[in-house]
């Protein structure tokens, strides 16, 4: 029997505690270089996204992918990113929230000063995750 990831039911959770408490949620996703997602806000292969539904248009957290559409710039932009990608999820307000393993593929986003075989960076400074009992 195959083993079902509980990383997708975690974030759905995360997600609508913070939205039941008025916070904000927060992704941090680490970026492939064929995600799509707009790569001139990825800094160090990772993307921090607010997913609260005054900040997205039909957001969907499945198992597999999580998707929505928000705005960047003033330009609406469709999001689609791997649960397995995703590092964190967190409050914005208070930085509470729970981070997980990458589980994407070893692949990085094209940048000179990268190799494919980096560890992804950890995350620095606030906000500090922790873990909501």
């Amino acid at each position: 029997m195959q083993t079902v990831s509980t990383k997708p039911y975690l974030i759905r959770a995360l997600h609508e505690w913070c939205s039941d408490h008025g916070y904000t949620p927060y992704l941090v996703v680490r970026v492939m270089s064929k995600m799509q997602v707009p790569m001139e806000h990825v800094k160090n292969n990772e993307i921090v996204l607010d997913i609260s539904y005054n900040a997205t248009h039909n957001l969907s957290i499945g198992n597999d992918y999580i998707s929505f559409s928000a705005r960047f710039s003033g330009v609406s932009r469709e999001i689609l990113v791997p649960v397995g990608c995703v590092v964190s999820i967190f409050s914005r307000e208070n930085g509470e929230g729970m981070g997980f393993e990458y589980e994407g593929p070893n692949e990085t986003t094209e940048t000179p000063d990268d190799s494919p075989n980096d560890t992804p960076p950890r995350p620095t400074g606030k906000p500090q995750l922790r873990v909501v009992k």
